[in-house]
C-alpha cells in the first residue's frame, strides 16, 4: 500500500478554542474520522498543529545552521494539522481525503509520498 499525506489548512494565524461550539462540532467529526481511519487499518499517525507562529525554521549553510522564528513560507494559509494514510490506490486516498475536509470543514490537500 502507499503512503498519502492528508494536511488540513487554515486561513492565516487561527486560534483553537476547544471550549468553542464550532470545535466541539469538528472535534467530534475528526474524532469520528480517527476512528474510521484506525477501524480500516489506513491511519499511520496524525495530528494537529500549533499555530504557524510557534514555528522555528533551521537553515543549513556549509555547516552552519541558523534559525529564525516563525513559519518558512509567507502565505496567507497555514497547515494546521496532518495525517499520514496507507491506501490501495490513489482513488482510496482521494476517499479518505474527502472524508476529512468534511470533517475538518475546511480544506484538506492530498499528496503521495515518493516511492523508494
Amino acid at each position: 500500500m502507499a503512503q498519502y499525506l492528508l494536511s488540513v489548512w487554515h486561513d492565516e494565524e487561527y486560534v483553537v478554542d476547544f471550549s468553542g461550539e464550532d470545535m466541539q462540532r469538528i472535534g467530534a467529526q475528526v474524532g469520528a474520522l480517527n476512528d474510521e481511519l484506525a477501524a480500516a487499518g489506513a491511519e499511520v499517525f496524525g495530528g494537529g498543529l500549533q499555530p504557524a507562529s510557534s514555528a522555528t525554521v533551521l537553515r543549513s549553510d556549509g555547516g552552519d545552521v541558523s534559525m529564525t522564528d516563525g513559519p518558512y513560507a509567507e502565505t496567507k494559509e497555514q497547515m494546521g494539522g496532518f495525517w499520514v494514510i496507507e491506501a490501495d490506490d490513489f482513488d482510496a486516498a482521494l476517499e479518505w481525503a474527502r472524508k476529512a475536509t468534511v470533517a475538518c470543514e475546511g480544506p484538506v490537500e492530498l499528496r503521495p509520498f515518493q516511492s523508494e
